[in-house]
C-alpha cells in the first residue's frame, strides 16, 4: 500500500514564531514581515524626519497630506454633542438608522436631481474606504477581474487580490485626459470582469467626468456585463462646472453604485461616515456582506451627519476655500517653471514632475524629485510614477486665514523660485 510522500513546510527561521508559517498567502504567508521594500509614503515620512532634523530653524512646506485641514462645521460638532447624550443613540446600528438614509435621499434630489428610494438603494458605511473593501466580496470569486485605473486609491483592489481575483490596471495617461483606455482589454480578460472602479472626480490626477464618458461606461457594462463603482469621494469639491454624479446618466441605476463620503465635502474625515447608493440589488448585496463586518456607525454620528447633508452652505464653503487655495498655488507653481491648472475637482494638484536641476541633480522618476524636495528645501509632495512621473500637491495644509495662505506660498516661490527646473 503506497502513500503520497509527505509535503515539507517551508523553512522557517529560527526566531520566527511558530505561527509565522500560518499567515496568509494573500499578505505574505511565510514572508509576512519581512519584506525590505519601503512604502511610498513610509520614505516621505523618513525624508520629512531628515529634513527636520538637518533643517531644524526651517520648517516644512508640507503639500504631500491628503486630508482636510479644517473641523466639522460647528453646527455639526454641537449636533453632536447633543446625540452623544441621547439614549436612542446607545446600541448597535447594524445597516444604518432611516433618519441618515432619508437625508441622503434628500441630499441627492437636492444636488444632483437624483431620485433614490432610501430604504432600498441607499445604505450608510463607515467611511467610502470601508465600502470599497467590502463591495468586492459581493462579487469576486477566483479567477475575476476587477478593472481599476492607476494611479487611484487601491483598496477595491486589494480586497479583489484576497477573493483570489485579479486587478486590470488602466492607466489614466495625459494624452487621454486622464481617462481610461480600453483598447488593450482582451476578450478573455473582458469575460472574467465582474467590476470597474471608477474615481470622479479623480484623485489624484484631478479630472472630472463627463456626461458623453458616463454614457459610453453604461453602454460598456451592459455590452461587456459588469457593474460599475463610481468612487465619489470628492464629488463636492468640483471647480469645472456643476458636480456630477454618475446616477443622473439614464441607465446608471440598471448597471452600478455611486459610493460617497462626507469627509472631503463636509471636512468630517475622522468621522468616517459615508453611504452607497444606485441599484438596490447592488446596495442590498452591500448590505449582506456589511452586515457580517460591522454593526454600524455610532448613532449619534449618523444623526450628526444628517445636519451637514441638510446644510447646503457647508460644501459650497468648502469648496470655495480649496478653489481659492488651487488658484494660489496653480499661480505660484507657474512662477517656479510649472506648468499646471485648476484641476476639474479634488483638492490635488497633479503636475509633471521636473527632470532635474539645471547643472545640477536628475531626476530619473517623480520619486526622487519628491525626494530632492523634501530632503534639501523641505517642501512635502508625494509622487506617482504609475503613468508617467507626476507631483502631487495637495491644498490641505494647515493654514488659519487667507494671510496665511499667502505666506505658504511666498515662501514657496522663495525656496524654489530661483531653481532652473527642466522639464
Amino acid at each position: 500500500m503506497s502513500t503520497a510522500p509527505a509535503v515539507a513546510k517551508p523553512a522557517t527561521d529560527s526566531s520566527d514564531p511558530y505561527f509565522q508559517e500560518l499567515f496568509a498567502e494573500r499578505i505574505g504567508g511565510l514572508s509576512y514581515g519581512k519584506g525590505n521594500e519601503i512604502y511610498k509614503f513610509e520614505k516621505i515620512k523618513r525624508a520629512k524626519r531628515k529634513a527636520l532634523a538637518d533643517f531644524p530653524t526651517r520648517g516644512l512646506l508640507d503639500f504631500g497630506i491628503g486630508e482636510n485641514d479644517s473641523m466639522a462645521d460647528v453646527t455639526v460638532r454641537d449636533q453632536m454633542a447633543k446625540e452623544v447624550n441621547r439614549p436612542e443613540n446607545r446600541g448597535y446600528m447594524d445597516n444604518g438608522i432611516a433618519e441618515y438614509k432619508q437625508a441622503v435621499s434628500r441630499f441627492m434630489k437636492r444636488e444632483f436631481s437624483v431620485e433614490l428610494d432610501p430604504v432600498t438603494q441607499v445604505n450608510h458605511c463607515i467611511g467610502s474606504k470601508t465600502a470599497l473593501s467590502m463591495l468586492p466580496a459581493c462579487f469576486i470569486n477566483p479567477g475575476d477581474v476587477t478593472m481599476m485605473t492607476v494611479p487611484g486609491y487601491p483598496v477595491a483592489g486589494t480586497h479583489t487580490k484576497y477573493y483570489g481575483g485579479t486587478v486590470y490596471r488602466l492607466p489614466l495617461l495625459a494624452e487621454n485626459n486622464f481617462f481610461p483606455d480600453f483598447s488593450q482589454v482582451t476578450d478573455e480578460t473582458w469575460e472574467r470582469t465582474k467590476m470597474l472602479v471608477l474615481n470622479y472626480p479623480n484623485s489624484p490626477t484631478g479630472q472630472v467626468a463627463t456626461k458623453e464618458f458616463y454614457a459610453r461606461m453604461i453602454e460598456l457594462a451592459h455590452e461587456k456585463q459588469f457593474i460599475i463603482v463610481q468612487d465619489a469621494a470628492h464629488i463636492l469639491l468640483s471647480f469645472r462646472d456643476k458636480p456630477l454624479s454618475f446616477l443622473q446618466m439614464p441607465g446608471a441605476m440598471d448597471v452600478g453604485v455611486e459610493v460617497h463620503s462626507m469627509s472631503k465635502g463636509f471636512d468630517m474625515i475622522g468621522w468616517r461616515i459615508g453611504w452607497v447608493c444606485g441599484n438596490a440589488k447592488i446596495v442590498q448585496a452591500f448590505s449582506d456582506v456589511k452586515d457580517n463586518c460591522d454593526s454600524g456607525q455610532f448613532g449619534a454620528i449618523q444623526r450628526s451627519a444628517i445636519t451637514a447633508l441638510d446644510t447646503p452652505e457647508i460644501p459650497k464653503r468648502i469648496n470655495a476655500k480649496y478653489r481659492r487655495r488651487l488658484e494660489k498655488l496653480v499661480a505660484c507653481l507657474r512662477d517656479c517653471g510649472f506648468t499646471c491648472d485648476v484641476p476639474g475637482g479634488s483638492y490635488f494638484l497633479y503636475t509633471k514632475s521636473p527632470k532635474g536641476i539645471v547643472g545640477g541633480p536628475q531626476f530619473s522618476n517623480a520619486e526622487e524629485a519628491s525626494q530632492y524636495f523634501i530632503t534639501q528645501h523641505s517642501m512635502v509632495t508625494v509622487p506617482w510614477d504609475d503613468a508617467g512621473s507626476f507631483l502631487r500637491f495637495s491644498v490641505t495644509y494647515e493654514a488659519n486665514d487667507e494671510a496665511a495662505e499667502d505666506a505658504m506660498m511666498a515662501e514657496t516661490r522663495r525656496r524654489i523660485g530661483s531653481l532652473s527646473l527642466a522639464f
